[in-house]
């Protein structure tokens, strides 16, 4: 089984988060694309085969399937503009119908996809008291502007806006209790962020649940984060920009347009570049 590798959201030649790609004629067994996943070790590798008019598409982290990942999806794209050429495809999920383009740029490749639906609910006292106890972070170190959140593209993110960047570099938290609180709570990431302008967000992307400490870039949590401004009412004028995993010496871009329309699904986009050596997937 050929697994393909792409650094998703790469800052140019640099940064981004590692994907396994696996095109094939029909998708193995749950378990043995578990396996493959476990093997590969990236936070995500997506599997994908064709059908009359596009591509069954599954996700599957270390230790568990996930049900979107949105730099697997953009690595997906990657891989289907590099072996049949610029375009649309269309992907079918567990649980949702999307689409992924990708368009040949030299030694990257841009890629952009539509996201499930979007939704947001204001996140429980409960919930987000622990959250902030897990980082050691307080009350007061929250961003009044954006209140903490449950969003979804797809998958759940707990959203916890910070109003200082120096803050959001220091996060630390402890690996099995991350894992724990989501679990518990069905939370695919915890999403913090930090609002540098209304447009430009930094952003890291504890991803516990998956048994990965943190995320370079998270297209689904960026696609969530659209929709939960969009219900904010935030002044975004149509598109945001995030930068993620600076944090981690893997400097990661992506784009998220925002149609004005309730519920509607956000288009999130990148570059994607080929991980020549998989032994050096973040230079």
């Amino acid at each position: 089984m050929k697994v393909e590798r792409f650094a998703a959201f790469s800052d140019g030649q640099v940064g981004g988060n590692p994907a396994g790609v696996v095109l094939c004629d029909a998708l193995p067994l749950a378990d043995v694309m578990q396996a493959v996943a476990a093997e590969v070790g990236y936070s995500e590798t997506v599997f994908a085969a064709p059908t009359e008019d596009g591509w069954r598409v599954r996700y599957f982290a270390p230790e568990s399937e996930v049900a979107f990942c949105g730099h697997a999806t953009i690595a997906l794209g990657a891989a289907l503009a590099q072996r049949l050429g610029d375009g649309v495809f269309k992907l079918q999920l567990n649980a949702a119908a999307i689409s992924v383009e990708g368009h040949r740029e030299g030694a990257t490749v841009a890629a952009a996809l539509q996201s499930p639906p979007t939704a947001s609910r204001p996140a429980s006292d409960a919930l987000v008291d622990t959250a902030l106890a897990l980082f050691s972070y307080r009350r007061d170190d929250l961003d009044p502007r954006i209140p903490p959140a449950i969003a979804n593209a797809g998958l759940n993110h707990l959203v916890l806006a910070l109003r200082s960047r120096a803050r959001l570099a220091a996060m630390r938290y402890e690996l099995e209790a991350g894992r724990t609180l989501m679990t518990a709570e069905g939370i695919g990431t915890i999403s913090l962020v930090h609002a540098q302008t209304p447009r430009c967000f930094h952003a890291r992307n504890p991803f516990a649940i998956g048994g990965v400490y943190e995320d370079p870039a998270t297209g689904a949590a960026a696609a969530a984060l659209g929709g939960y401004l969009r219900d904010l009412g935030w002044s975004h004028e149509g598109a945001i920009e995030i930068i993620q995993g600076e944090d981690m010496g893997m400097r990661s871009r992506l784009r998220v347009e925002i149609s004005p329309a309730a519920g509607a699904s956000v288009r999130v986009s990148g570059s994607a570049r080929v991980i020549v050596d998989p032994s050096r997937p973040s230079t």
